[in-house]
């Protein structure tokens, strides 16, 4: 039988028994249906992943022991950076699901010329817990340990002025040229556009800041196949694929 795995913020130490936060709590008692005796595994992105056992449930909260760490390795060794510009609902939600499950280290939404979502400042926190919880759920899902890092919104160009260390590419179906088959560089950074794609400027700009252009072969992909595709040779090139 698979065991559910959850994530917590509290601190996790093997031989312990916590009382587990709310959300958590809920999630086990009320959702899992769990009950004295039965195993789950708890993560925090700091302390790896610990076998546990519920040993009580109770009204006033989930108590669980700490009894091992689980040998896991399902987080990435490459780190990959995704700039994506924000497409609208479900779209963007699947790309940070999937990219997630694909090995990416951090998300950041960005606002090009053609987007489509007009995000307000009093929706910007709003956005980012979702994310995060999309996020959150993938890891359970998949076995990683470490959350990737969602970022709040930038402009395209106020993330192009950023500095970044190893290589970075540019999606754009209009290009001729593949991933290059080099030595595995010590990160990758990912641009892809929203729906409607990135405008020639915004192209042309990346490419300035030492962006490869990049094509992922003779079709058009969705805003939020394209993330899932590239990380996935990028993996396949220089991560955990081989």
């Amino acid at each position: 039988m698979r065991v559910s795995r959850i994530h917590t913020t509290q601190s996790l130490t093997t031989g312990t028994t916590v009382q587990l936060a709310d959300e958590a709590a809920h999630y086990v008692g009320k959702v899992l249906r769990l009950r004295v005796g039965d195993a789950l595994a708890l993560f925090n992105g700091n302390d790896g992943e610990h076998l546990a056992e519920v040993v009580a449930v109770e009204k006033r909260g989930v108590s669980v022991h700490l009894r091992s760490i689980v040998d896991s390795s399902a987080d990435p060794v490459l780190p990959i950076h995704l700039g994506l510009g924000i497409s609208r609902g479900e779209r963007f939600d699947f790309a940070v699901q999937k990219a997630t499950e694909a090995g990416v280290s951090s998300i950041i939404p960005l606002l090009t010329e053609r987007c489509e979502v007009k995000l307000k400042s009093d929706r910007v926190d709003n956005r980012l817990t979702h994310w995060t919880r999309i996020a959150i759920s993938a890891c359970e899902q998949s076995g990683r340990c470490r959350v990737p890092m969602i970022e709040s919104p930038v402009t395209l160009h106020e993330w192009l002025s950023q500095s970044r260390s190893g290589v970075s590419f540019v999606l754009d179906h209009r290009g001729s040229a593949g991933f290059p088959s080099t030595a595995a560089p010590t990160s990758v950074t990912l641009l892809v556009g929203p729906e409607g794609g990135l405008s020639d400027e915004e192209v042309g700009a990346a490419n300035q800041k030492d962006f490869q252009s990049v094509k992922l072969g003779p079709r058009v992909l969705r805003t939020e196949t394209a993330p899932v595709i590239a990380i996935s040779l990028a993996q396949h090139l220089w991560g955990d694929y081989r």
